[in-house]
């Protein structure tokens, strides 16, 4: 029997055309449309809207920043890698790389108290703000928030993971993938694209913040900080310097008064802490709307 090829009509054909064309996708399941460079103010409202829709069906009503530096780790990890660069300079006693590797694990180990104390002050806050944590959305303030990824940021979300409390983390997308930790509450994690509205969701319901040692990031948030509380937008939010020395060293903040660049009374501003007990009893002390006992 002879086969015929089945060969579509060229009415079905262009119906087909037109099925499949780009142009005839509804806008919101347009993938190409959506990432497209015409729609960046599309994509921007998206990242303002969905944070804080979840943030207020969660009954988010405050928080407290933590900023410090991704490599701080904990004491046991720093230990280990410690020993593991000892061992590697032990084989190649010579080799200056390897020498240098074992000063910055030293320095790891040093730093690592600051990850011990991000973890007890976020602990403490929780518990704090979070005082009924069989109806946690019954009383939401002081909620810890950070970027979502690991050192500081790690230790501050496993401290309210420890008090059995909520946590926020708002991570971002880098060019090499930083994954979230994985002490963060599972419905207040969020991703963004973009720097600038991830900085308005840490600082939009934030009463309080706290920054321990870190690198380029933590500086660009703290200077912002002083920048939104200089100006008054913030109002009177505590902002605290952990670690006295490691501070004082690197920005010499009375220096910029000497120079009129800043007033003396911006320097009233910060406030350095040496310990999370402390470091929680001046944010405590000075953030309204102090939640009731249980």
């Amino acid at each position: 029997m002879t086969q015929f090829p089945n060969t579509a009509s060229p009415e079905q054909a262009n119906l087909d055309a037109i099925l499949n064309s780009p142009t005839y996708r509804i806008a919101h399941e347009d993938s190409d449309l959506l990432n497209s460079n015409d729609m960046r103010g599309v994509r921007m409202l998206l990242e303002i809207t969905k944070p804080d829709l979840h943030l207020e069906t969660a009954g988010i009503e405050s928080t407290i920043i933590v900023f410090g530096g991704a490599r701080i780790v904990d004491q046991v990890t720093a230990a280990a890698k410690l020993a593991q660069a000892e061992q590697l300079l032990s084989a190649t006693p010579g080799s200056s790389a390897l020498q240098r590797q074992v000063v910055h694990a030293k320095q790891l180990v040093e730093l690592s108290r600051f990850y011990d104390a991000a973890r007890e002050f976020a602990c403490l806050a929780s518990r704090h703000g979070q005082c009924n944590r069989e109806q946690p959305h019954d009383c939401s303030s002081h909620v810890i928030v950070t970027g979502g990824g690991p050192g500081i940021m790690e230790a501050a979300n496993r401290g309210a993971f420890d008090a059995g409390c909520r946590s926020i983390g708002l991570n971002i997308t880098l060019p090499f993938e930083q994954h979230p930790n994985p002490y963060i509450t599972p419905d207040l994690c969020f991703k963004f694209n973009y720097f600038s509205l991830r900085k308005f969701h840490f600082v939009m319901r934030s009463i309080g913040a706290i920054l321990f040692p870190g690198g380029f990031g933590t500086l660009d948030e703290l200077f912002e900080l002083l920048t939104l509380r200089q100006v008054g937008t913030k109002g009177s939010m505590p902002i605290v310097l952990f670690g006295t020395e490691f501070w004082r060293r690197l920005v010499d903040f009375d220096y910029l008064a000497e120079m009129s660049l800043i007033s003396d009374d911006d320097l009233d501003l910060i406030h350095f802490s040496d310990t999370a007990e402390e470091a929680w009893e001046f944010i405590r002390s000075r953030t309204q709307a102090e939640p009731e006992a249980s």
